[in-house]
């Protein structure tokens, strides 16, 4: 057999893999907050939106979409690779319909969390909202495609729930009741009862594959950095352990459930240690800053503080782990989407 035959059939048998892989995630569900919401705020009465410049600046067009991000999200990026679609449409996009959802729709809601005290805050989606958002979802698609075929994608499609650290950092920080009714060793698992019922209550619902994000290294976001100023802007070690010991509860969380839930392929897809090693090793990933964000000062800028009229916003986001004092730009939520398929999410493929 010669070289050239040789060189055509690995190249189509490698397609035809690549094909095959994909195929088995016919869509991408997505519950959450503002690391995986694509837009839903910007259809509700709330402070936290992100539909304005600069934010999308490094977007299709330059057209800010609701993401809080310069650009795409991961889960835009993990749908892309997939080969699904390039982009997960906001299920409150008055745009988009079934015919848009079938294969990949964002219910996540920016400042959301587990606890429903934490949605309250801002009077964002809580997350039972966006189960019910989900079921709606479904009946929709089974008007759309029929029983059958909708059974079968809603088994097989990927459901990635991204969402937690508001609870933390916004709402036990905060809310004196929260603080006053639970110590935190207790409200971490008051926060995993609800992670307990929700997977639970997907499951019922005819989820089978199922990823649930571990918390941030959250001592590391700009925003936490600038609150630890008096220790000279380090990393706040102490909400890094947090979401070290939550992670730890939603890690035990996964194999009683593995164990408990007949037919379930459920999943921590961790982004702790991708990004702690991003933080601590800018250079080695082609970024120059990862202590302060793009937007603005870098220190405190959110939402609307991080608007256009900010005179220090950076002119190259490429060059920033962060892209406002919370969230990552769209270089780095490549590289973890990248790292959360090999190291996790191939259990799905």
């Amino acid at each position: 057999m010669s070289y050239k035959v040789i060189y055509h059939f690995l190249i189509v048998h490698l397609l035809l893999g690549r094909w095959c892989l994909c195929a088995k995630i016919p869509a991408i569900i997505v519950f959450g907050d503002s690391s995986v919401d694509s837009g839903n705020n910007n259809y509700i009465s709330t402070i936290l939106k992100s539909n304005f410049e600069p934010y999308g600046c490094d977007f299709d067009g330059n057209q800010p979409t609701g993401r809080f991000s310069n650009g795409k999200l991961p889960t835009d990026f993990i749908s892309e690779t997939l080969g699904i679609k390039p982009l997960i449409p906001a299920y409150l996009d008055p745009k988009c319909n079934i015919t848009d959802f079938a294969t990949g729709v964002s219910f996540a809601s920016a400042g959301t969390g587990y606890d429903n005290a934490t949605s309250d805050l801002f009077s964002v989606i809580p997350l039972w909202k966006e189960l019910e958002y989900y079921k709606e979802f479904q009946r929709d698609l089974r008007s759309y495609i029929g029983q059958d075929k909708a059974n079968q994608v809603l088994s097989e499609a990927m459901h990635m729930i991204s969402v937690g650290t508001n609870d933390f950092l916004e709402n036990y920080r905060i809310l004196s009741d929260r603080t006053a009714e639970y110590s935190l060793e207790n409200y971490e698992q008051y926060l995993i009862g609800i992670a307990d019922n929700f997977i639970t209550e997907l499951y019922q619902l005819g989820a089978r594959k199922i990823a649930i994000a571990g918390l941030p290294p959250m001592g590391c976001l700009p925003l936490e950095r600038t609150i630890n100023l008096l220790f000279g802007s380090a990393c706040a070690e102490e909400q890094n352990n947090v979401a070290q010991d939550f992670n730890q509860k939603l890690k035990a969380l996964v194999a009683q459930l593995n164990h408990k839930l007949a037919g379930i392929r459920l999943v921590l897809s961790d982004t702790y240690d991708i990004l702690l090693n991003i933080i601590q090793n800018p250079d080695s990933f082609g970024f120059a800053e990862a202590r302060t964000a793009c937007c603005g000062t870098g220190l405190i800028e959110i939402g609307y503080l991080c608007d256009k009229f900010n005179i220090f916003t950076c002119s190259d986001a490429n060059n920033y782990v962060f892209w406002d004092a919370l969230h990552t730009t769209e270089k780095t939520n490549r590289i973890v989407a990248d790292n959360l398929i090999k190291k996790y999410l191939a259990e799905f493929l």
